[in-house]
């Protein structure tokens, strides 16, 4: 049976997306604290499935080897995610290695989780890559976070502790937010005045 059938066609399912550091935390915190709704979030669901001795977890330490183990951890041989995400920063073929193996993965569970919740009207998804990893065919519309590439930065720089030149690196490894406009739904603009999201988000929730 194809995975996709175990959706719901009358359900909303909202796919939440926005560059790296555009306030996508900021606004599913406010639906979360605001709205009865559940939500998935593929970041959550990234960690879960590369958690010692998960297939992910296995795949991943096959590829990469014992150095991106974090040593400081004692109790179990976990992976050292900034370790790993610095690698995959800066190796395209490793990067694009580890998105072949965990889109999928990210997505199938995502569905199984949607499943559970076959029976409520409206789930949040929230999906940081959804573009890129081309989960448009399991949200039923998409909203956008609009930030300026300026902003962006900033709270990269102070979020991640990094140099600008990282930061702006980092912005631009993501499909543009221009070219993804074209293929959504809501613009939630987050530049300066959160209050302009909060009333979209208020109109259509």
């Amino acid at each position: 049976m194809d995975i996709l059938q175990k959706l719901n066609n009358n359900q909303r399912r909202i796919g939440l997306t926005g560059g790296i550091a555009s306030g996508k935390s900021t606004i599913t915190n406010f639906i979360k604290e605001n709205k009865n709704i559940p939500i998935l979030d593929a970041d959550n669901f990234s960690r879960e499935l590369t958690e010692p001795n998960t297939y992910g977890y296995k795949k991943i330490l096959n590829y990469f080897g014992n150095k991106i183990i974090d040593h400081k951890n004692n109790s179990e041989r976990v992976i050292n995610r900034n370790l790993l995400r610095k690698i995959i920063f800066n190796n395209l073929e490793s990067r694009e290695w580890i998105e072949k193996l965990l889109h999928p993965l990210i997505k199938e569970k995502m569905i199984e989780e949607c499943s559970k919740y076959k029976n409520n009207q409206t789930i949040l998804l929230v999906i940081p890559l959804l573009f890129e990893a081309k989960f448009e065919d399991i949200c039923t519309e998409i909203w956008l976070v609009k930030c300026p590439k300026e902003l962006q930065k900033k709270r990269l720089i102070t979020r991640d502790k990094i140099s600008e030149k990282e930061a702006y690196e980092s912005i631009n490894l993501q499909i543009s937010f221009e070219e993804k406009r074209k293929f959504s739904d809501i613009i939630l603009d987050n530049s300066d005045d959160q209050n302009k999201w909060i009333k979209t988000i208020r109109e259509l929730l």
